[in-house]
């Protein structure tokens, strides 16, 4: 099947690219910038703000994957909404088959977030022209790269005493970056996914408190918590933006969202993809084994840039 896959070079396009090469898939990998990149797929250029390149790339795909956001912009709802009406009347003009859209968790009855109001926008927006929609809700995604789980590194490396706002014992349902992306290659093929909805999660609903402090027992580091009630969004965002590296944008928009429970009430996927998702701390070894892993090639081309550079004087 040839399906297209847009945000390529980001944290689950990147991997979900190269597991659907894998799977025999010919893989079209969308990014602004075609000539850097380096991942698995034939790149092809692709901006979500200009419909004219959309339909140039879903030219001819079967199948494709919507993995865009503009989290890290102050007007997002806008952008995000804008460029899931362009996709939709592309994919529509180019006959696709089918998209497949990840978004976020948290009961419709709700009161969401800003953030996750805006990623059902986008589910709604991406079925207007009526391709159908096969959509993947997640929580916290973990994996090395990735927003959230990376504000939980940090906060864990940098503060062996913290202090923490309500959020911190708000429930979630995390998941491994792996699975997330076995569950988006599984239902590529499954027929009955074919415009529905799923919800996906590891097997543990934790509090945002026992992740951190998960984090901290497997690296043998001591957490000391001191709860702050009153610490408020926007307060929380700026913390976060001086002790990691999450700026305040996209930190008030993860804040909001830790305040809402997001776990998972339905569990079809698990019939239409059938395996064993990893548990909390096994996702936890394994982005921590890819970060160490992904520094130690950074230091070792570093190293070899040094020696070519000394070599030539």
């Amino acid at each position: 099947m040839r399906v297209l896959v847009t945000g390529a070079s980001g944290f689950v396009g990147g991997r979900l690219a190269t597991a659907l090469a894998d799977a025999g898939h010919d893989v079209r990998a969308m990014t602004r910038r075609p000539e850097g990149y380096e991942g698995s797929g034939t790149p092809v250029a692709g901006d979500v703000r200009d419909e004219a390149s959309l339909r140039e790339a879903l030219d001819g795909c079967d199948a494709a994957y919507y993995l865009v956001h503009s989290l890290g912009d102050e007007d997002f709802e806008r952008k995000d909404a804008d460029a899931a009406r362009a996709f939709a009347r592309a994919a529509a003009a180019a006959g696709v088959g089918r998209i497949v859209y990840l978004g976020g968790l948290g009961r419709d009855g709700d009161q969401l977030s800003t953030h996750l109001r805006s990623r059902r926008e986008v589910e709604r927006l991406l079925g207007e022209t009526g391709v159908p929609v096969t959509v993947l809700r997640a929580g916290i995604v973990v994996g090395h790269g990735g927003v959230s789980w990376e504000m939980t590194r940090q906060l864990v490396a940098h503060l062996p005493a913290m202090v923490t706002p309500r959020w911190v014992h708000t429930r979630t349902q995390p998941i491994a970056i792996a699975d997330v992306v076995r569950y988006l290659v599984g239902v590529l093929d499954a027929p009955e996914a074919e415009g529905r909805v799923f919800e996906v999660g590891g097997p543990e609903v934790l509090t945002y408190l026992q992740m951190l402090s998960r984090v901290a027992d497997l690296q043998n580091r001591h957490l000391f918590v001191v709860p702050v009630p009153l610490l408020t969004p926007q307060l929380s965002s700026r913390w976060l933006a001086l002790v990691t590296d999450v700026d305040v944008t996209t930190g008030r928009s993860l804040i909001d969202s830790m305040s809402i429970e997001v776990v998972v009430t339905d569990d079809a996927i698990r019939s239409v993809v059938p395996f064993e998702p990893m548990d909390y701390d096994e996702m936890v070894m394994a982005a921590l084994v890819e970060r160490a892993r992904a520094r130690r090639q950074r230091d070792g081309e570093r190293r070899g840039g040094w020696l070519s550079r000394g070599a030539r004087r």
